[in-house]
């Protein structure tokens, strides 16, 4: 198929994009991901337009350790899943630059086959200083990935903490990556992120590492032991070598394995259904504060406020609950004209 040209700023047929115009994709990821205020309006309506033809995709969240080898396992395991007959989306989220607000590292060099592959498309965005390890729309990109028929959605994270398992709340199944031989494992990663961990894949298990891998399987076997919530999947463990291609399989029958587990017990669509409900508010919260900032007329009692909170008469949250209650008389001074 030739794709269509579409330039930034424009709005891509519909049509284009499920039929899997990856210009037109792209385009319409640009358009989603723009924090122009124009371009909000055109962005939704692109999205619900795409909604009805989304939600078909197994959705992958990866998280890591800075050099535990994400981009290496995504290329490994991705490679194996598009041999498969999958069609695979990568959305790479990097740590933005403070000068110009765009993406540092550019994952399509760091996983080079799958950027040329013609059954994958690889999407590196900026986190725009969005905190949770993801950007404030990516679940609105892979909505649009879905749409355009790739039905394997692998979201990589900017790195791992307490805050990054966000990916957590807007995909299927949770991969927490680890390598051995980086001293106490256990202490280096946040409780929270392994107790939302559904698969735990110790990474580089081969040459010299290959008995340290063997120990640190073991160690956060155990450990997910003391974290399982009842559910009914049981958090696995699995040792595997993205060079080597060893344990790729076995996690992808993991995977599997875990979404017929989720299916079958009517779980997963349970869990999608109360992330759209956090997703919201966690958009709500976002609008707020960016209608906040964007409103010149409360920038004086704003600035007033703060320093009040800086030279320590007003606490935090009394200056909080006084620039919420301007908002909202603001939006009742408003409707009153």
């Amino acid at each position: 198929m030739t794709a269509r040209p579409h330039g930034p700023g424009q709005v891509p047929p519909v049509a284009d994009i499920l039929a899997g115009d990856r210009r037109a994709l792209a385009t319409a990821i640009t358009l989603i991901e723009s924090t122009r205020e124009e371009d909000r309006g055109p962005a939704e309506d692109l999205l619900q337009a795409l909604l009805p033809h989304a939600g078909n995709a197994v959705r992958l969240g990866i998280s890591g350790a800075p050099g535990v080898g994400k981009s290496t396992f995504i290329e490994a395991f991705g490679t194996r899943a598009i041999a498969a007959g999958r069609r695979l989306a990568v959305l790479a989220i990097d740590p933005s630059s403070e000068r110009s607000g765009g993406s540092i590292l550019g994952d399509k060099t760091r996983m080079p086959e799958l950027a040329r592959n013609n059954q994958c498309f690889v999407r590196a965005s900026p986190t725009g200083g969005t905190l949770g390890g993801v950007a404030r729309r990516t679940r609105d990109v892979m909505l649009a990935c879905e749409a355009a028929g790739f039905d394997l959605v692998m979201v990589e994270t900017v790195g791992v903490g307490q805050s990054e398992a966000a990916v957590a709340d807007m995909t299927d199944l949770y991969m927490l990556l680890v390598q051995p031989g980086a001293g106490d494992e256990l202490q280096g990663i946040k409780r929270g992120v392994m107790e939302r961990a559904d698969i735990v894949v110790v990474t580089k298990a081969d040459g010299a590492l290959e008995g340290p891998a063997a120990h640190a399987k073991a160690d956060f076997e155990a450990a997910l032991m003391l974290h399982a919530g009842g559910g009914p999947w049981t958090p696995r463990v699995i040792a595997c070598s993205s060079v080597e291609g060893t344990g790729l399989d076995e996690i992808a029958d993991a995977v599997e394995r875990y979404r017929a587990t989720m299916a079958e017990a009517g779980a997963l669509e349970a869990k999608r259904a109360a992330q759209a409900g956090a997703w919201l508010w966690r958009e709500v919260e976002e609008s707020l504060v960016a209608a906040l900032h964007a409103d010149e007329r409360l920038a004086p009692a704003v600035a007033a406020l703060e320093a009040d909170v800086a030279a320590q008469t007003l606490t935090t949250g009394a200056a909080a609950r006084r620039i919420v209650q301007r908002l909202l008389q603001r939006d009742v001074d408003s409707g009153s004209r």
